[in-house]
């Protein structure tokens, strides 16, 4: 009899266990997943602004043309929504980002798992087209152009976490480069993706973390630029829901003549 019993009790105590560990699964679980289940529902971006900026011998365009005059060294908020609007169908004025998540920067899925398309307004899809006055590597630069000046590549917001929630990828050649302005000047790899942060404006300098493309003179490189708000990033909060925000991006670019003479100060 005191076997039975003593039997039984051990039984009860491995179904508690096992009923515990199946509870504190099920915690872990919704531990991981709450913050995107109420991001998906709620969270939404308002207003974007962007601005992009490249060097003097570098130019770009949204169309490809045959000399290089005809390319700019600045394009707006305006003129990029304009083109937008013409290839995808909506207005990035008021349709807001909603946070997505992909594996190569190219796909983009919902929490669910449901695809996002690219002229949904969930990312921002464009291409760019480039082309320099010598051969040259390209390079993302937080630098400004001159003292006093403010046009280094930046994320802003007055909801100090939104930053560290985007991502902004470059795909030229088969590659892709991704910025995440939450690595600070860190890189790394990862699913064939190379992710890089930028430092403050004043500790900048040109290195292969945030070197991107090749160009060779006078020769249009088109590049596709993508930004979304990567919903599995610990910043991606509901406390982002109806922030405002600004994007800069600034473009530079490295010739061998300025590798050398860099190397040799």
């Amino acid at each position: 009899m005191r076997e039975k019993k003593t039997n039984l009790k051990h039984m009860r105590t491995r179904v508690y266990t096992s009923l515990l560990l199946v509870l504190l699964a099920l915690v872990a679980v919704t531990a991981a997943t709450v913050a995107w289940f109420s991001i998906a529902d709620n969270t939404r971006v308002r207003t974007l602004g962007l601005q992009i900026i490249a060097d003097p011998d570098l130019r770009m365009d949204l169309d490809a043309h045959s000399t290089i005059s005809e390319y700019v060294k600045t394009l707006s908020f305006e003129q990029i929504a304009a083109r937008i609007q013409k290839e995808k169908g909506f207005s990035m004025k008021t349709t807001p980002l909603k946070p997505v998540t992909t594996s190569d920067a190219k796909a983009f899925t919902y929490e669910n798992g449901s695809t996002a398309s690219d002229k949904s307004g969930s990312y921002l899809e464009f291409t760019l087209h480039f082309m320099a006055e010598k051969d040259m590597i390209v390079h993302l630069t937080s630098a400004n152009s001159k003292d006093g000046a403010s046009d280094g590549t930046a994320v802003t917001s007055k909801q100090q976490k939104l930053p560290e929630a985007m991502r902004i990828s470059f795909t030229a050649d088969g590659k892709t480069w991704v910025y995440d302005p939450g690595m600070g000047d860190a890189s790394g790899k990862e699913n064939g993706l190379n992710s890089f942060g930028l430092p403050a404006a004043g500790a900048m300098k040109l290195s292969d973390k945030n070197a991107l493309f090749a160009l060779k003179e006078h020769v249009d490189k088109p590049v596709v630029v993508r930004i979304w708000m990567e919903g599995t990033d610990p910043a991606c909060t509901d406390e982002l829901q109806q922030a405002d925000y600004e994007i800069r991006l600034r473009f530079t670019g490295e010739t061998e003549e300025k590798n050398q003479n860099a190397q040799s100060e």
